[in-house]
């Protein structure tokens, strides 16, 4: 169990982030908005986390970091989070489908370019030796596993209440439920902000994880990264978001399992050590042929209700 932990404890918490962060971008997609911001308030929260923990609440090398301190850049990190959400959701909401998406991506590279060139953010080299509040990498399973449990409860509660209606309303017509009285613009940037504050606060928390953070964590390629644990896993059901997240962020462990098999071709070894982007792109195409709205649809649950009925 020692070696499994030792050999995979980073991974399975890498997990449970990815997961969550899938989950913000569910958020916006709840009310039919394509956002692509989430690395960049992830990297907002991560650099919050660590120029905080490097320069205010400094501790001694290879102390530990006090799980206090850490709780309180977390809410540091969601509200930055949130309030840059509101000031560039207000204006950027007002655009559609690929139009909201390159806003929203436009955001990311603007984060980017600054922290590459800011003091504040260690430019291009970054920020290192961010202190840590546990001893093992697997030990942050203590916070990222109840973290993304809530979440999970959080967003399912959401879509059966009142408000999670009215996003499920906009996402299927929005001038259909303005005329029902329901406010478009309200809703879009409450589930905008929502997945802005879940993104900052799991970079708080990623940020020690890393134990190092720069401008690579909010780019263009987490955005689409992102968007495949949704497209894959599912945009209908909040469960869909958190298969795929930790069904893709595993899978590069899976291919290296299969290209460490003597049998395989040189070269096909090496594509699937080396590929994992074009994996996900052909796996992107290939359920939006097959599965056009993912593994996990809200059909499943009710032809599973169906049968115990019958039953």
């Amino acid at each position: 169990m020692d070696s499994f932990i030792s050999t995979y404890g980073f991974l399975l918490v890498s997990m449970t982030f990815a997961a969550m962060l899938a989950l913000s971008l569910y958020l916006p997609l709840m009310t039919g908005q394509l956002s692509l911001a989430s690395p960049g308030f992830y990297a907002l929260g991560g650099y919050i986390a660590a120029v905080l923990s490097t320069t205010v609440w400094k501790v001694d090398k290879g102390a530990t970091y006090p799980l206090i301190a850490l709780v309180i850049e977390m809410i540091i990190a969601a509200g930055a989070s949130g309030l840059l959400a509101i000031v560039i959701g207000v204006p950027a909401l007002r655009l559609r489908g690929i139009y909201l998406a390159l806003a929203t991506i436009a955001f990311v590279e603007v984060l980017r370019v600054l922290s590459l060139n800011l003091d504040v953010t260690g430019k291009a080299i970054g920020i290192f030796d961010i202190p840590q509040p546990f001893s093992t990498k697997f030990a942050y399973i203590l916070i990222s596993g109840p973290m993304l449990l809530f979440v999970m409860f959080f967003v399912y509660q959401l879509e059966r209440s009142r408000v999670g209606r009215a996003f499920a309303a906009l996402r299927e017509d929005e001038l259909a439920a303005s005329a029902m009285g329901i406010n478009p613009t309200n809703n879009k940037v409450l589930s905008f902000v929502m997945g802005a504050v879940l993104a900052g606060v799991v970079g708080a928390v990623s940020a020690h994880f890393l134990n190092t953070w720069n401008a690579r964590q909010g780019t263009f390629d987490a955005s689409i990264l992102y968007l495949a644990f949704v497209i894959i896993g599912g945009s209908r059901t909040f469960v869909g978001p958190v298969m795929g997240g930790l069904l893709l962020t595993a899978l590069p462990e899976v291919l290296r399992a299969l290209a460490s098999q003597p049998a395989l071709p040189k070269f096909m070894a090496q594509f699937l050590t080396d590929g994992r982007l074009i994996i996900y792109g052909l796996l992107i195409v290939l359920s939006t042929i097959f599965f056009p709205q993912g593994l996990i649809v809200p059909e499943l649950w009710q032809r599973r209700k169906r049968k115990e009925r019958d039953s």
